[in-house]
């Protein structure tokens, strides 16, 4: 277990039924778990982020028509302990996790007008065969910095099919035997969410983005090549050793000025 930065704002039983959610459904839904004003900050400096790196060669790694993936610079206000290192995000992390687990992915997915829908398919690959059931090796944090609506690109997710055989979740599915749900969510909301669940992305119809950040948690054992997390030395250093632990992380003398998004859009 992880010692978190900020104390529990939700009680045991609050944590035990999300962590009993999330092994059932494949998702759970922490609503106004961060500070408006917290994600109103993160919103202005991405802003400029995205700008900026939409001028750069390979600043954003294309993810389908009008849909990019942006890694976030850990600078402020991402560099913030308060969030990837959030008491009631490790709290269920550490209900579901059974062994150490690291952060590996800090990152935005930002449908533009003119996205459409992505094909339905899971991000990772099961453990071993569809026909042995996967545990939860590997999770995604996703919080919005605007409102998530009909309109403007909203998730849309199978629930229960993180627990199933590829072919047979997709036959239900186009069946209607169960229904890909589109998520909403406010400013301060959080998403805790299998990438094995059969999922896509839908078309952002408003003329303005629509960033959803993506934190990447896994099980210490997995390798992960397609994401990567790069901080200051002198950053690294300031972090108690627990969390420098969690983090799985090349450490730099100094950020690089001009990276280009490495990112292989893998879907399963």
């Amino acid at each position: 277990m992880v010692q978190s930065i900020n104390p529990a704002s939700l009680s045991t039983t609050d944590l035990d039924q999300l962590a009993a959610d999330l092994n059932r459904d494949g998702i759970c839904i922490i609503r106004g778990l961060f500070d408006r004003q917290l994600i109103a900050a993160w919103a202005i400096a991405f802003n400029a982020l995205l700008a900026e790196r939409q001028q750069r060669s390979g600043g954003v790694a294309p993810r389908g028509k009008a849909r990019g993936y942006v890694t976030l610079p850990w600078v402020t206000p991402f560099a913030d302990p308060t969030v990837f290192a959030n008491s009631t995000i490790l709290g269920v992390l550490d209900r579901v996790f059974y062994q150490e687990y690291k952060l590996v992915q800090l990152a935005a997915d930002i449908p533009m007008q003119g996205s459409e829908y992505q094909e339905i398919h899971r991000d990772f690959r099961p453990l071993f065969s569809d026909q042995i059931v996967t545990p939860l090796y590997a999770l995604a944090v996703n919080f919005p910095l605007v409102e998530v609506n009909a309109d403007n690109g909203p998730f849309e997710m199978a629930r229960g099919t993180h627990v199933m055989p590829r072919e047979e979740a997709l036959v239900k599915v186009q069946a209607g035997e169960i229904s890909m749900e589109q998520f909403y969510m406010q400013p301060g909301d959080v998403m805790i969410r299998s990438p094995l669940a059969l999922h896509r992305g839908t078309p952002n119809c408003t003329p303005q983005p629509r960033p959803m950040i993506v934190m990447g948690y896994v099980m210490h054992w997995l390798h992960t090549h397609i994401v990567d997390l790069t901080l200051p030395r002198d950053y690294y250093k300031s972090l108690p050793a627990q969390l420098q632990q969690m983090l799985r992380c090349n450490i730099v003398d100094r950020l690089p000025e001009n990276g280009v998004e490495t990112y292989i859009d893998f879907e399963y």
